[in-house]
Parts: C-alpha cells; sequence; structure tokens
C-alpha cells in the first residue's frame, strides 16, 4: 500500500530544546494512524511540521507527494484538513455562517456545507449561535469545518480531548465512516480506548522519540508475556508460561475433566506504553 506521509530522521528545536529526535515513520494512504504520547511528547509539534506551521531543524518530510518545501502551499491545503486546539470558530456568528465562510475560501456551494452539517449530525442546529454550544457541539462544528472540502488526508490533534462519552463516540462513528470512504487520517491522542478502537497502527512517542510502532494487536502480542491462564473446575486460578510444558499440563487437565475455562493473557495498549517507556499514559 502506498506511503503518503513518509517521515525520515525527522528532528527540531526550538529554544535551543531538542524536541523531536531523529523521527522516522510512514503512514499509508486509506488507513487510521494513532500518534500516542502525553502531553508535551511532541506529537503537536510534530503534527505542525507535516502540516507546514513549523520548519524541520532536520530530516526530511514528504505529504501526499508534496516535498517538504511545498508543504503548507495552496495546492497543499486543498487536499488536506487540519483539526487542532488551535482551530476557532467565530463565537458571535450561527455554525451556517461560520461554515459558509469558510466555503467560500474553497469556492463550494451550499450543498457542501449541508452535507457537513449532515455528517455530523447538526443539521438541526445550523442557526444556532456558537457561543451558545457546548464542547461538543462545538467540536462537531470544527470537525465538519475541517471535512467540507473532502480532504485526501486528515490531521486532527486530539480530538475528542475533554469531550463525554455520547460526543466521542458520535466523532468516532464518524471519523470510521469518513476513514471507509478512503480518507487517510493522522490522529494524536493520549486515550488508549481511542486508539485501541480507531486505529489501524499506532506509535508511542515519549520525549519526542519514536518508541515503537505497529498494529494495536502486534504490540500487545509482542510484548505480552505470552501467558495462559487455567480456571478448574473448583475455580482455582494457575497462570502458565506459553510452552510446551503448559502443553502438557493442559492436555493432563483435558484427561482428568478437570478443566473449567482456558485464555491467553494479553496487555492492554496501556500496559504495552508503560512497559516501552517506563511511564504511564494518563
Amino acid at each position: 500500500m502506498e506511503n503518503i506521509i513518509k517521515v525520515n530522521q525527522l528532528t527540531k528545536h526550538l529554544s535551543g530544546t531538542r524536541i523531536i529526535d531523529a523521527m522516522t515513520f510512514q503512514v499509508k494512504k486509506g488507513e487510521i494512524f494513532g500518534f500516542l504520547g502525553p502531553s508535551g511528547s511532541g506529537k503537536t509539534t510534530t503534527i505542525k511540521m507535516l502540516t507546514g506551521k513549523y520548519y524541520p531543524s532536520g530530516g526530511e518530510i514528504e505529504v501526499l507527494g508534496f516535498p517538504q518545501s511545498k508543504i503548507g502551499s495552496s495546492a497543499f491545503a486543498n487536499k488536506v484538513g487540519i483539526l487542532s486546539d488551535h482551530s476557532a470558530l467565530y463565537e458571535r456568528l450561527t455554525v451556517q455562517d461560520n461554515l459558509m465562510l469558510f466555503a467560500k475560501l474553497y469556492d463550494m456551494p451550499q450543498t457542501k456545507i449541508e452535507e457537513a452539517l449532515a455528517f455530523v449530525d447538526l443539521a438541526d442546529s445550523k442557526k444556532k449561535v456558537i457561543k451558545t454550544l457546548s464542547a461538543g457541539m462545538k467540536q462537531r462544528v470544527l470537525l465538519a469545518k475541517t471535512i467540507m472540502h473532502e480532504p485526501e488526508l486528515l490531521f486532527l490533534d486530539e480530538p475528542t480531548s475533554s469531550l463525554d462519552p455520547m460526543t466521542m463516540a458520535h466523532i468516532h462513528n464518524g471519523l470510521k465512516a469518513l476513514n471507509e470512504k478512503g480518507t487517510t487520517i493522522f490522529l494524536t491522542t493520549h486515550n488508549m480506548e481511542e486508539a485501541n478502537h480507531l486505529c489501524h497502527r499506532v506509535a508511542f512517542i515519549e520525549s519526542g522519540m519514536l518508541k515503537v510502532i505497529g498494529t494495536p494487536e502486534e504490540l500487545r502480542f509482542r510484548h505480552s508475556n505470552q501467558t495462559i491462564k487455567v480456571i478448574h473446575k473448583n475455580g482455582n486460578v494457575k497462570r502458565l508460561d506459553m510452552n510446551m510444558d503448559a502443553a502438557r499440563y493442559i492436555s493432563d487437565m483435558i484427561e482428568v475433566d478437570d478443566l473449567k475455562f482456558i485464555s491467553s493473557d494479553l496487555p492492554s495498549l496501556g500496559d504495552v506504553f508503560l512497559k516501552v517507556t517506563g511511564k504511564e499514559l494518563l
């Protein structure tokens, strides 16, 4: 599958401090790629370099075929959507008026506004003034604004941070639907459940360094102790390393009919992050 984001030895210094340290990774066309790390780990700085807000101190970037020098150009902007904590709405205008202003920048018809509002389930709220909306509804308006021009690639920086579970689930469903239509999504988050639920692959970042990358399932298996939990009929639980001794033990228990349940224990994605970085992702 084609790589539409290519990052090689990416480095960034700010005020004499190395924020990003020789980072290398690729994002495949059509995937939801999760960039996981705690606050201050370098997630937002990386997105700013990938979208042309910051220029790298070292290394190379290519996004959608655009070389580093063209990232951030108008041609680039036509192909990407960016949702960050700096994304803004005009508080005194209505939902519809906010989207109309954005639509004019891309010379989009009114139908695009209606489609975007329907997609985030805000068609009935288009006449509401932004300042009267909840944080969750504002985030959905921002998402509508971000997808109106049908970008090939979405950059979403902590898109569900501080949202209630119902709004979060609604946004997750919307992102899955966009992805099914072919949109590639680069998502930063510190929410392991979100990453496990949404992402095809994830990367762990800590202190500006890329620690590990893979599918959630790969990472959980790769960093597991690979143990088996055996529950006997009397309720006793035994944990065994996954090896030939365990196989013989289970075979013996089956033979004497003293086996109630068997399962393999895999760590959570949060457990893997702790094991890889030595830190909990809160």
